[in-house]
């Protein structure tokens, strides 16, 4: 049964991912859709911006949630379908760059303590392995009860952890230490 369902869910992220969705903003040349599907749930698009680093930009990340929402924290610790989304547009991000970042931003989330999932936090780091190109997208889409499903491309690589390890990965753009104050500000909606 809970292979039926977790197939069943793919196929509803899959859709949602390879559906013509309108787009609510464009960010750094990037049209960002204004809805995603997940769970059989319209999650919407809660805002997005940029990640730069040394007056270049990185990705366009967009947060997707239920219902609009402006505090990071109330987003770290919802147990609700909820997605990130990022668009490579720098070719400068490589799978090492990728690694290295993530891992620094798993730090910070979590003031240097990754004990309790450092095996999940592994586990999701070796989808960075393949090949990372201007053009990529990457979804991370939580699901209650299954963990984080990781997409790219609109292919599912891989379901990690629980709501424990979704708390540290969204943490990397909406915690109190963020990648970039600014797009978190962005994403929470507040331009």
């Amino acid at each position: 049964m809970k292979k039926t369902l977790t197939a069943g869910f793919a196929s509803l992220i899959l859709a949602g991912a390879l559906a013509t969705p309108a787009h609510a903003l464009t960010v750094s040349g990037v049209d960002v859709p204004d809805t995603y599907s997940a769970m059989g749930q319209e999650l919407q698009l809660n805002g997005a911006g940029t990640r730069s680093k040394w007056f270049m930009d990185l990705y366009v990340g967009g947060l997707y949630v239920a219902e609009k929402v402006s505090d990071g924290q109330a987003v770290i610790n919802a147990d609700e379908p909820q997605a990130i989304t990022l668009h490579i547009t720098s070719g400068m991000i490589t799978s090492e760059r990728m690694t290295e970042a993530t891992m620094d931003g798993f730090k910070s989330s979590t003031d240097g303590d990754l004990s309790a999932i450092q095996s999940d936090v592994d586990q999701f780091m070796s989808v960075f392995q393949e090949e990372i190109k201007e053009g990529d997208v990457f979804d991370l889409v939580y699901a209650p009860g299954e963990g984080v499903h990781v997409l790219k491309n609109g292919e599912q690589k891989d379901t990690v952890g629980d709501l424990e390890f979704k708390k540290a990965l969204f943490g990397i753009w909406l915690s109190d230490k963020p990648a970039q104050k600014d797009l978190k500000n962005k994403m929470l909606g507040q331009n």
